[in-house]
Protein backbone atom coordinates (compact mmCIF):
# COMPACT_ATOMS: atom_id res chain seq x y z
CA UNK A 1 0.00 0.00 0.00
CA UNK A 2 3.49 2.33 0.93
CA UNK A 3 4.20 2.14 -2.77
CA UNK A 4 1.31 3.75 -4.24
CA UNK A 5 2.71 7.00 -2.86
CA UNK A 6 6.27 6.26 -5.51
CA UNK A 7 8.35 6.80 -2.06
CA UNK A 8 9.78 3.20 -1.44
CA UNK A 9 13.25 2.35 -1.29
CA UNK A 10 14.44 6.41 -1.39
CA UNK A 11 15.34 7.13 2.34
CA UNK A 12 18.70 8.02 3.27
CA UNK A 13 18.00 7.01 6.65
CA UNK A 14 17.29 3.60 6.03
CA UNK A 15 20.11 3.05 3.47
CA UNK A 16 22.27 3.94 6.12
CA UNK A 17 20.27 1.28 8.61
CA UNK A 18 21.11 -1.22 6.17
CA UNK A 19 25.19 0.19 5.81
CA UNK A 20 25.26 0.03 9.56
CA UNK A 21 23.97 -3.09 9.99
CA UNK A 22 25.88 -5.09 7.28
CA UNK A 23 29.09 -3.59 8.98
CA UNK A 24 27.93 -4.66 12.54
CA UNK A 25 27.04 -7.82 10.95
CA UNK A 26 30.78 -8.02 9.34
CA UNK A 27 32.97 -6.53 11.89
CA UNK A 28 33.69 -9.75 13.72
CA UNK A 29 35.76 -10.72 10.47
CA UNK A 30 38.07 -7.57 11.19
CA UNK A 31 38.06 -6.87 14.65
CA UNK A 32 38.83 -9.14 18.24
CA UNK A 33 35.98 -10.53 19.34
CA UNK A 34 34.78 -13.34 21.55
CA UNK A 35 32.13 -15.88 20.98
CA UNK A 36 29.20 -13.14 23.09
CA UNK A 37 30.82 -10.48 20.60
CA UNK A 38 30.63 -12.05 17.44
CA UNK A 39 27.12 -13.55 17.80
CA UNK A 40 25.69 -9.99 19.08
CA UNK A 41 26.96 -8.32 16.75
CA UNK A 42 26.19 -10.68 13.64
CA UNK A 43 22.39 -10.84 15.07
CA UNK A 44 22.26 -7.75 15.98
CA UNK A 45 23.44 -6.13 12.24
CA UNK A 46 21.45 -9.06 10.55
CA UNK A 47 18.23 -7.54 12.30
CA UNK A 48 18.92 -4.15 11.68
CA UNK A 49 19.57 -5.06 8.20
CA UNK A 50 16.75 -6.47 7.58
CA UNK A 51 14.16 -4.09 9.52
CA UNK A 52 16.33 -1.34 7.64
CA UNK A 53 15.03 -3.23 3.87
CA UNK A 54 11.43 -3.42 6.01
CA UNK A 55 11.71 0.17 6.44
CA UNK A 56 12.82 0.98 2.61
CA UNK A 57 9.97 -1.26 1.41
CA UNK A 58 6.87 0.00 3.09
CA UNK A 59 8.26 3.81 4.03
CA UNK A 60 4.66 4.35 6.06
CA UNK A 61 5.89 2.10 8.84
CA UNK A 62 6.98 3.60 11.81
CA UNK A 63 7.37 0.25 13.66
CA UNK A 64 10.20 0.06 11.56
CA UNK A 65 11.83 3.39 12.52
CA UNK A 66 11.32 2.16 16.23
CA UNK A 67 12.77 -1.44 15.50
CA UNK A 68 16.26 0.64 14.72
CA UNK A 69 16.35 2.76 17.70
CA UNK A 70 15.67 -0.18 19.74
CA UNK A 71 18.06 -2.13 18.12
CA UNK A 72 20.83 0.92 18.10
CA UNK A 73 20.34 0.52 22.03
CA UNK A 74 20.62 -2.92 22.26
CA UNK A 75 23.90 -2.43 20.23
CA UNK A 76 25.27 0.45 22.33
CA UNK A 77 24.50 -1.51 25.85
CA UNK A 78 25.81 -4.95 24.23
CA UNK A 79 29.30 -4.64 25.72
CA UNK A 80 28.61 -4.44 29.56
CA UNK A 81 25.57 -6.71 29.53
CA UNK A 82 26.99 -8.78 27.19
CA UNK A 83 30.42 -8.95 28.82
CA UNK A 84 32.97 -8.12 26.30
CA UNK A 85 33.47 -4.51 27.39
CA UNK A 86 37.30 -5.46 27.25
CA UNK A 87 37.39 -6.03 24.24
CA UNK A 88 38.14 -2.76 22.64
CA UNK A 89 37.61 -2.85 18.71
CA UNK A 90 34.07 -4.77 19.49
CA UNK A 91 32.99 -2.37 21.98
CA UNK A 92 33.69 0.58 19.74
CA UNK A 93 31.71 -1.21 17.21
CA UNK A 94 29.14 -1.54 19.04
CA UNK A 95 28.99 1.30 20.59
CA UNK A 96 29.30 3.33 16.97
CA UNK A 97 26.62 1.47 15.39
CA UNK A 98 24.44 1.65 18.34
CA UNK A 99 24.50 5.81 18.19
CA UNK A 100 24.53 5.90 14.42
CA UNK A 101 21.35 3.52 14.46
CA UNK A 102 19.37 5.39 16.82
CA UNK A 103 20.81 8.55 15.40
CA UNK A 104 18.97 7.59 11.79
CA UNK A 105 16.14 6.49 13.66
CA UNK A 106 15.37 9.07 15.46
CA UNK A 107 15.62 11.62 11.72
CA UNK A 108 13.89 9.22 10.06
CA UNK A 109 10.73 9.13 12.21
CA UNK A 110 8.92 12.05 10.99
CA UNK A 111 9.42 10.90 7.10
CA UNK A 112 7.88 8.00 8.40
CA UNK A 113 4.86 9.26 10.20
CA UNK A 114 4.12 11.49 7.45
CA UNK A 115 4.19 8.62 4.99
CA UNK A 116 2.16 6.83 7.14
CA UNK A 117 -0.51 9.57 7.37
CA UNK A 118 -0.05 10.07 3.52
CA UNK A 119 -1.02 6.22 2.94
CA UNK A 120 -3.76 6.19 5.88
CA UNK A 121 -5.77 8.63 3.77
CA UNK A 122 -5.80 7.02 1.10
Amino acid sequence: MAGTTGRTWQRWQDWAALVIGVLTALSPLVTTTNAAAAWTMVVLGVVLAATSLWSLAVPGSVASEWVHGVLGVLLFLAPWVMGYSVLTGASWTSWVAGVLAVVVAASALPAANAEHRTVAMH
